[in-house]
């Protein structure tokens, strides 16, 4: 509700008679310019606070990737094939649609691809609550995976002027920090006894952070770089792993700082030039690839890889129920957000592609919502409890 909150503030601000005021503070300049730091407000939304919801997505796939269904390749088959499908045919689309089309418009391809896990798994909650667990898990795996790809695709495709001196350095503090949360030395051990963790790793992860930075891969990589080295493990003489006491502190900062934040200072797109939005072949690759790609991508190779392979669908879950999936992988948002302004320096362009995201996104969660519903009392009708 926050994140829905400010992105309808955004939108609202953006196209109030104080329009100019939003575009002022989201341009304004901080930080200290000897460190290349000097970044927009907006900047620092979408590079630093936004680190903060990557590293706990990074943490979330450490989780499973240790304890949860990635762990078993058999299990995790399925919502592995589901992601990838997912996030493939929604960029072959976008290509094809944007194929003739003049400048950089191509260079969105990597916006259709994500799913908002946060909001997707929301509207699960809120419409799906009877459906079965497993479903649950499916999508939590598929939308894991999918924010992997939309990792690497961040970090290989949108990396540009890279200097490999400072990524250097970036990991050697990676290497640092992975190790002091799983070495067990009697040094080490002291180290952490004597000093808190936040003391310990808060000023380490902001110096690989600000490396990261500087080298000229975007930021968030190193968020989520820091949570997949996180310890997943109890040693003797704790009462939770370093990773479930991180997941505890962080989360709530991801939602209710991090994620709204960075929609009040990315949703704000300006329906005053939107004459073109509907002509824009921009606006109709990002359209389609999330409403369409994704469905496709996700139910078609899920049935495909089904069909065709030793892998079987959890017997607790129904195509009808996959479909609502494939629905909720429509939900964009975030990621897609960022890879929006990661794709186009073209402010017309930018504000295509941005509004064609929020449009895609309030579809499918309409849409999911309707589907989940549905199968919410046909579960009702059979007696399964709420979750």
């Amino acid at each position: 509700m926050l994140l829905l909150g400010a992105t309808v503030a955004a939108l609202i601000w953006a196209n109030s008679r104080f329009a100019d005021s939003y575009e002022t503070l989201c341009s304004t300049v901080l930080g200290p310019a000897s460190l290349h730091l000097n970044l927009s407000v907006e900047a620092w939304a979408a590079d630093g606070l936004l680190a903060v919801f990557f590293f706990v997505v990074g943490n979330e796939l450490k989780h499973e990737l240790v304890h949860g269904e990635l762990r078993d390749p058999r299990r995790a088959a399925l919502p592995i094939a589901a992601a990838l499908g997912g996030v493939v045919v929604p960029a072959l689309i976008f290509l094809s649609i944007n194929a003739g089309a003049p400048g950089e418009a191509r260079g969105g391809w990597g916006i259709p691809i994500a799913t908002d896990i946060a909001f997707a798994l929301a509207v699960l909650a809120i419409f799906g609550g009877r459906l079965p667990a497993p479903l649950r898990t499916f999508l939590l795996t598929l939308a894991t995976v999918d924010d992997l790809c939309a990792v690497l695709v961040i970090a290989v495709a949108y990396t540009s002027g890279l200097s490999l001196a400072v990524l250097a350095a970036a990991g050697v503090g990676l290497a640092v920090f992975g190790y002091l949360q799983n070495a067990s030395g009697r040094l080490v051990s002291r180290v952490r006894s004597a000093v808190p963790g936040w003391l310990l790793f808060g000023p380490l992860a902001v110096v690989i952070w600000a490396l990261m930075h500087a080298s000229g891969v975007h930021a968030t990589i190193a968020g989520v770089a820091m949570g997949l080295l996180m310890r997943t493990s109890v040693w003797d003489g704790e009462a939770a792993s370093p990773s479930d006491r991180a997941e505890q502190a962080l989360r709530p900062v991801s939602a209710a700082v991090a994620l709204p934040i960075f929609a009040l200072f990315s949703a704000g797109v300006s329906l005053s030039g939107a004459e073109g939005f509907w002509g824009s072949t921009v606006t109709w690759g990002v359209l389609t690839g999330l409403l369409v790609g994704k469905f496709v991508g996700i139910v078609g190779v899920t049935w495909l890889v089904a069909r065709f392979t030793s892998a079987a669908l959890n017997p607790h879950i129904a195509w009808a129920d996959l479909a609502a999936v494939g629905l909720l992988g429509a939900i964009g948002f975030t990621v897609s957000l960022l890879v929006a302004e990661l794709s186009y320096t073209d402010e017309v362009q930018l504000a295509e592609a941005k509004g064609a995201v929020l449009l895609a996104s309030a579809i499918a969660s309409l849409l999911a919502a309707g589907m989940l519903g549905y199968r919410n009392r046909h579960y009702r009708r059979l007696g399964w409890p709420r979750l």
